[in-house]
C-alpha cells in the first residue's frame, strides 16, 4: 500500500506553480514495537483523558488548549481562535530564496520528506522547478504548515523529484558554547597523530548505508524467538571497560597493531549469515511475508497479525 501524504498543496516559484503531494521519506514502521499490558491479565493498557483535579473522564468536545500563565492559570485558546491566524503557506509552499548547500547547519536538520507532482497535471512547472534548482547548483528554501506549525523546507533535487528537509529555527538550536567551553586545551603531538591517521586510513571506506545492522532490533527478535519457543532468558554478563588511558601513545599503537586493514576485496566467510534488516530477521512479523527458514525459527510458528506487529500504545 503506498505511504499516504502528508500534506497537499502547490509548490511556488514566483508566477510557476504545480499542485504537490509531500511524503515522509523515512519509516519507523520496520522496527519492532511493544504494546503496554497487564501483566496479571495479558490485557493491553488503555489510556483515557481525566481532569487533572477531579479526576473526571473529559470528553474530546470538552478539551480545549490553554497556555500556562502561572501554575494553575491558562489562557484559553479555541479551535476557532488558531484557525484565525491561518498562514498562507499552509496550501502553499513558497520558495523565498536560494542558498548553497554547504551553508546550511546540520543541527538544523529534522527530517526528510519527497515532494512530487500530485495529479497528472502541472508535471512541467514541476519539472521548470527542479531544473533551475539543480541548474543552480542550491538549495530552495520555503515555508510549509505541518501539523498546524509553520516549517522551513530546503528542497533538493533527487533524481527526477524534489527532497524537502525540514529545518529548525535559530531559538531551537542550543548554543554549543555551553557545552564545549569546558573542553581543556591539549597539545596533540604529531606522533599522536600520525598513529591515529593510519587507524583512520585502515578503518576508511564508502559511505553505504545498506552495510548498517541494527544490532538491538536484532537482538530484539532474538529475544522474542527464544521466549515463543520457551527458552529461558539469563541476563548477559556485564562488561566493564574503564575510561582511564594510562597511556595514549600506547593505546594508539595498540589499536593500529590490532586493527586488520579492510580492503574492498575483502568477503565474510562462507556460511557466515549476516543480519541485513528487518527483512531477514527469523521472526515472521505481520507485513514482512513468510519466516526465513533456519535452525532457530524452524520450530516457531508464525504469529498471529493481531499479537505481532500492533501500534505502540505509550
Amino acid at each position: 500500500m503506498a505511504p499516504r501524504a502528508n500534506w497537499k498543496g502547490f509548490l511556488r516559484l514566483s508566477l510557476v506553480t504545480c499542485p504537490v503531494a509531500l511524503y515522509p521519506a523515512t519509516s519507523d514502521a520496520e522496527k519492532v514495537s511493544f504494546n503496554q499490558i497487564n501483566k496479571n491479565t495479558g490485557h493491553r493498557i488503555k489510556y483515557k483523558k481525566v481532569d487533572a483535579e477531579t479526576g473526571d473522564e473529559v470528553e474530546n468536545d470538552d478539551i480545549i488548549k490553554g497556555y500556562p500563565v502561572d501554575k494553575d492559570t491558562y489562557i484559553e485558546v479555541s479551535k476557532d481562535e488558531l484557525e484565525s491566524i491561518a498562514l498562507e503557506s499552509t496550501r502553499t509552499i513558497e520558495i523565498d530564496e536560494f542558498v548553497p548547500k554547504s551553508e546550511i547547519d546540520t543541527r538544523y536538520l529534522i527530517r526528510p520528506y519527497y515532494l512530487v507532482p500530485d495529479g497528472k497535471v502541472g508535471h512541467d512547472a514541476y519539472a521548470v522547478i527542479r531544473e533551475t534548482i539543480r541548474d543552480m547548483g542550491k538549495v530552495a528554501l520555503g515555508r510549509v504548515v505541518l501539523t498546524s506549525r509553520e516549517h522551513i523546507i530546503a528542497l533538493e533535487p533527487m533524481g527526477k523529484g524534489l527532497m524537502g528537509s525540514l529545518l529548525r529555527y535559530p531559538y531551537e538550536v542550543r548554543d554549543e558554547r555551553e557545552y564545549f567551553d569546558g573542553i581543556q586545551d591539549v597539545k596533540v603531538t604529531k606522533e599522536m597523530l600520525d598513529l591515529a591517521r593510519h587507524i583512520v586510513n585502515q578503518k576508511s571506506g564508502e559511505f553505504e548505508p545498506e552495510k548498517f545492522e541494527d544490532h538491538y532490533e536484532s537482538a530484539l527478535i532474538e529475544l522474542i524467538n527464544k521466549k515463543r519457543a520457551g527458552k529461558s532468558i539469563s541476563a548477559p554478563t556485564q562488561s566493564r571497560t574503564s575510561g582511564n588511558v594510562i597511556d595514549l601513545m600506547d593505546a594508539l599503537r595498540k589499536s593500529l597493531k590490532g586493527e586488520p586493514k579492510v580492503t574492498p576485496a575483502a568477503k565474510p566467510k562462507k556460511g557466515k549469515k549476516r543480519v541485513a534488516g528487518q527483512n531477514e530477521m527469523l521472526l515472521p512479523i505481520s507485513g514482512k511475508g513468510e519466516a526465513r527458514t533456519s535452525e532457530r525459527s524452524a520450530a516457531v510458528a508464525k504469529p498471529a497479525r493481531s499479537t505481532a506487529r500492533s501500534r505502540k500504545t505509550g
